[in-house]
């Protein structure tokens, strides 16, 4: 299980990338999205998570 820091750090980066792709987030439930929405928000989640792990390799993290 993740502690409450790990998934406060989840929240803000899920948050920031709805925000970038125009997408308004609440707190909470958001069952209220569409599949396009919540899908735009993920794959720009691991886009993001993807590019931060190359730029790592290639410094040598």
């Amino acid at each position: 299980m993740k502690n409450s820091k790990e998934k406060a750090t989840l929240e803000s980066f899920k948050m920031e990338t709805a925000n970038e792709v125009g997408v308004s987030l609440k707190n909470g439930d958001n069952g209220d999205l569409t599949s396009r929405q919540a899908g735009s928000i993920g794959g720009q989640m691991v886009k993001k998570m993807v590019e931060k792990y190359e730029n790592d390799l290639k410094a040598g993290k």
